[in-house]
C-alpha cells in the first residue's frame, strides 16, 4: 500500500501523526483528497470533516475550525485551529455553544457584540454537532 505522512496539529497538541492511505480535507473551494503523490500544495481549510483513511478498512473522522495544509513528498501537515475526533465531542457543550451564539445573533443592534464571530461561534457548533451525530461511533 502507498502511503503518506500524516500530521494533525492544533494550537495545544499534536492530535495525529502516522501513515495513511489517503486524506480528505474541507478546503475553502471544497473538500479534496490527497493520495500518494500528490501534486505539492498548501491550502486554507474551512470549518468541516477530516478524513483520514488508515488503511483500506479503517477511516477516523475529526472535526476542524479551519487552519492549513501542505502536501509536499508524500508529506501531509495540517495546522489546524482546532481539532477534535468526532468520538471526543460533547455534544451537549456544543449545543450550549450553540444557543450562546444564538442568544448572540438576536441582539443584533448591540454594539457589544461581535456578529462575525457569533456566525462563527454557530457555525463551528453546528458543525460539531452534525459531525458527531453521523460520524461518531455510538457505544450501546
Amino acid at each position: 500500500m502507498a502511503e503518506l505522512k500524516l500530521e494533525i496539529i492544533s494550537p495545544s497538541k499534536a492530535v495525529y501523526s502516522g501513515l495513511v492511505k489517503s486524506v480528505t480535507l474541507p478546503g475553502t473551494k471544497g473538500s479534496f483528497q490527497v493520495l500518494h503523490n500528490h501534486a505539492p500544495l498548501m491550502s486554507i481549510l474551512e470549518i468541516g470533516l477530516i478524513i483520514v483513511q488508515t488503511d483500506d478498512v479503517n477511516k477516523l473522522y475529526f472535526s476542524t475550525a479551519g487552519g492549513t495544509a501542505e502536501v509536499l513528498n508524500n508529506n501531509i501537515l495540517v495546522l489546524a485551529d482546532s481539532v477534535e475526533n468526532v468520538d471526543s465531542i460533547d455534544i451537549k457543550r456544543a449545543e450550549n455553544s450553540l444557543q450562546r451564539a444564538k442568544e448572540r445573533l438576536e441582539q443584533k443592534g448591540s454594539k457589544d457584540i461581535d456578529m462575525v464571530r457569533a456566525e462563527l461561534a454557530m457555525a463551528r457548533a453546528m458543525n460539531r454537532i452534525t459531525l458527531a451525530e453521523k460520524y461518531a461511533v455510538k457505544v450501546p
